[in-house]
């Protein structure tokens, strides 16, 4: 483990052709590291156990609760007291998952809904129409996924 950390350690340095130490406050290399490790600056990682939700469930209506559509994928409901609504997340282990839309899932999800039944150190995931669009989802360990503060986002989150 601490050769791939050294190792990760000096790419900074080999791709700006930097000489033999990185310099502890190297902007570049901060940001270069936070893209290959996948972090993100000034950011807190929760372990957050999960649960899914779907149009045509008992209780799930069109809107969020700021009133806005929500969107298969993308939409998270959260305890606010945890994490604040209009909040980018960036959940790790969705990365790659299939999107409805053909595509793959980049990680991000927003923070615009909130739950009865979301207290504490938990999150519910929108998925889209119907049961069948929890597919994607249903590989995941679900009792502990890594949620990251990502940024903010104004209005409603993007379709």
């Amino acid at each position: 483990m601490g050769r791939h950390l050294a190792a990760l350690a000096a790419l900074p340095l080999l791709a700006f052709g930097g000489g033999a130490h990185a310099a502890p406050s190297d902007p570049i290399g901060d940001l270069l590291m936070n893209a290959l490790t996948g972090t993100v600056p000034g950011s807190a990682d929760y372990r957050l156990r999960a649960t899914l939700y779907h149009a045509g469930a008992k209780g799930v209506g069109g809107l969020d609760s700021l009133g806005c559509k929500v969107v298969a994928m993308r939409t998270a409901a959260i305890d606010r007291n945890l994490i604040p609504r209009r909040t980018i997340l960036f959940i790790k282990e969705t990365v790659g998952l299939s999107m409805p839309d053909g595509g793959t899932h980049d990680g991000y999800w927003y923070a615009s809904d909130v739950g009865g039944a979301i207290k504490g150190q938990r999150i519910d995931l929108f998925t889209g129409a119907g049961a069948g669009s929890m597919k994607p989802m249903r590989p995941l360990n679900l009792s502990q996924l890594t949620v990251t503060k990502a940024g903010q986002f104004k209005g409603c989150p993007p379709n």
